[in-house]
């Protein structure tokens, strides 16, 4: 069960950032758009993974890397306590890690799934506020998952994630915990903190 979670909180994870070079004035239609791509990527290249890891990776990344404001969401990992104390290469330095570090545990869980389907929620307004929740089921073989995106528009016409929560889980609350747990080990020290970064640390809790 705990496998199959945190499987669950990364597939959402990739399938949630949004590709700002596409605009789509809709945050349901782009989400969407997005997820079926995932879909499309994943079920055609399954055993690329074992075959040529680098070329899956970057498969995915072309996906992935514009989809999320990594300022925006490193920032709030971090906290204002630690983002205000770093400096700005401490924050530049966190910030790629973190990117580093997810986009390698996507690329790697990613390759274990076969078939799955997703689903969009759409609400009946066409009228969207700065921030939106985005509603999908992410249905696999054997159970459906929730997923609510929150989404931000970038005053651009692009719909960047600010969140997500996973069948009850808030994965961006779970990354500020873990960074907050290792500021505990570490006694403070943003360095220590970064070097001993990786994103699926507590997603089995």
């Amino acid at each position: 069960m705990k496998r199959t979670m945190k499987s669950i909180l990364i597939l959402a994870g990739i399938y949630s950032f949004n590709i700002s070079v596409l605009a789509e004035s809709n945050p349901n239609q782009f989400i969407d758009s997005r997820a079926q791509a995932m879909v499309e990527v994943i079920g055609t290249n399954q055993s690329l993974y074992l075959s040529n890891p680098e070329l899956f990776k970057a498969k995915i990344n072309e996906i992935f890397e514009p989809m999320v404001d990594f300022r925006r969401v490193g920032a709030s990992v971090m906290g204002k306590k630690f983002y205000l104390a770093a400096t700005k290469d401490q924050r530049n330095q966190f910030i790629q890690t973190f990117k580093t570090s997810l986009l390698d545990t996507y690329s790697s869980t990613l390759a274990q799934w076969g078939d799955q389907t997703i689903e969009t929620i759409y609400p009946d307004t066409l009228e969207f506020n700065k921030t939106e929740d985005v509603k999908q089921n992410l249905i696999t073989s054997n159970n459906i998952y929730p997923i609510t995106y929150k989404v931000r528009n970038d005053g651009q016409g692009n719909w960047l994630i600010i969140n997500i929560i996973v069948n009850g889980v808030n994965l961006g609350l779970t990354f500020r915990n873990q960074f907050q747990a290792l500021a505990t080990e570490y006694e403070n020290d943003i360095d220590e903190i970064i070097a001993h970064w990786t994103s699926d640390a507590n997603l089995e809790s």
